[in-house]
């Protein structure tokens, strides 16, 4: 395997988010089931580690441990009120942010990871409330990204923050798994 294939794969250990073109109820269901069990997932992966193992990255050039908690709760932040806006407007243009410049931020670099914990087990228990309410018809509901214009339905939207909780989970995975530290 090359270095660029080693890269790749460190940096997308479950594969690229692609956006399904069909999302099924029981699709839904499942998505909504791995949003659910992502904070306690997280938690057990991160709780016991020290503040040395915090600041390991998971690939060169990417973040550490605490900028990657971090980052969750940042994008599932901006997830949840996608999901709002969408519900609550007709097809709104929602803001984007700059993940890279967020996770540069102090409260990304030196912040302990169990305020994001914290606050991940809080988001994602409201946003389950408002993903468990919705009708089949506010998962067609969109909105629009407006850096590539696409319009993603609140389906998608799912399906892709789904993969995205499992993605950065997997990367904590397999860094423990490289160091040795399960």
């Amino acid at each position: 395997m090359s270095t660029e294939e080693e890269i790749e794969n460190l940096k997308f250990p479950i594969g690229e988010f692609e956006i399904p073109e069909q999302v099924s109820v029981e699709n839904i269901r499942d998505y909504i089931d791995e949003v659910a069990r992502l904070p306690q997932a997280l938690i057990e992966e991160v709780e016991h580690l020290d503040q040395d193992q915090l600041q390991m990255v998971y690939r060169p050039e990417g973040w550490n441990i605490r900028q990657l908690v971090h980052h969750i709760a940042d994008s599932h932040m901006s997830a949840f009120m996608r999901f709002k806006w969408a519900l609550t407007e007709d097809e709104p243009t929602i803001k984007a942010f700059n993940e890279k410049g967020f996770a540069e931020l102090a409260d990304s670099k030196f912040t302990p990871v169990t305020l994001s914990l914290g606050f991940l087990k809080a988001l994602h228990a409201k946003w389950i409330i408002l993903l468990e309410n919705m009708s089949t018809e506010d998962f067609e509901r969109t909105f629009i990204h407006p850096e590539s214009g696409f319009r993603y339905s609140l389906k998608q939207s799912l399906a892709n923050y789904a993969w995205h909780g499992k993605h950065h989970l997997e990367h904590i995975i397999e860094l423990k798994k490289r160091e040795g530290w399960d």
